[in-house]
């Protein structure tokens, strides 16, 4: 009787952590969290926005009033303009949402040509600013 527990006691363990084994590696490698497919979805949408938002900025840096504006502040407005892609998408975002919303509020007539000049020398100065730190 005594062997026959014994033996019971090595077999059963034996069994168990096999099981566990056997079984467990193939358990977490068949459950994501996120699929790649929306990985992918999410990795183009951010590229998307960060291509709407330097076409935003570069398009507000590119106007006429704005290039005169950055010659008079001594800034080369080329410079400035290919500065913008360097900036961080967080960066670019911000300064995108201001220009939208410089270019509306002067649209609807509550900027005058100085308010906008002064925005856009902001954000010229941001940009500048933010490169030469990196």
């Amino acid at each position: 009787m005594l062997t026959s527990t014994w033996q019971f006691f090595r077999v059963v363990p034996t069994f168990v952590l096999v099981t566990i084994f056997a079984v467990q590696p193939s358990l977490p490698a068949q459950t994501h969290v996120v699929s790649p497919a929306e990985l992918r979805k999410e990795a183009v949408a951010a590229t998307r926005a960060r291509k709407h938002n330097v076409e935003t900025v570069a398009k507000f840096l590119s106007s006429p009033e704005a290039e005169k504006a950055l010659r008079s502040a001594h800034m080369d407005p080329t410079r400035v303009k290919s500065s913008v892609s360097s900036l961080s998408d967080r960066e670019l975002a911000e300064l995108a949402s201001r220009a939208d919303r410089a270019q509306i509020d002067f649209a609807a007539g509550r900027l005058t040509d100085r308010d906008l000049l002064i925005i856009l020398l902001g954000i010229a100065g941001l940009v500048l600013i933010i490169v030469a730190v990196r």
